[in-house]
């Protein structure tokens, strides 16, 4: 058999050899950085106990009044962690007439959990698929 262009062209390819930017490792770095600052929204207390009564409250979600009196939380200190969290994208805010509602952002929920399993239960199994699903359950 005759090759029209001589022999097989034996030399490494760029791309077989990581001699080649990756674009794939840019676009993953900054999913993760995504997911940092979204972990970061939630980092602190006050912001995980909105999330957890959104969450409660989902899908209606609550006005501010209401989350207000229900965490005790000062008007000033409760709008400083709402717009975090609406800045990182984990909760939606809409408006009705003079009120604020929020709303988790179960969408940008999904994203996170869907990260951390295929972290933690695809690719390395440290923790097993189906002990996640029994915590779900």
């Amino acid at each position: 058999m005759s090759f029209p262009f001589g022999a097989i062209d034996t030399a490494p390819y760029f791309c077989n050899h990581r001699n080649m930017p990756n674009l794939s490792s840019k676009k993953n770095s900054e999913e993760i950085a995504k997911f940092a600052d979204m972990f970061s929204a939630m980092g602190t207390e006050p912001r995980l106990r909105i999330m957890q009564l959104l969450l409660s409250a989902h899908p209606e979600g609550m006005v501010v009044g209401e989350i207000q009196s229900e965490l005790e939380i000062p008007n000033s200190t409760l709008s400083h962690h709402l717009d975090k969290l609406r800045n990182e994208g984990l909760v939606i805010v809409s408006r009705e007439s003079t009120f604020l509602r929020y709303c988790a952002n179960t969408e940008a929920l999904q994203e996170v959990l869907q990260f951390l399993y295929a972290e933690c239960c695809t690719r390395n199994k440290a923790v097993a698929p189906r002990d996640v699903i029994q915590i779900c359950k």
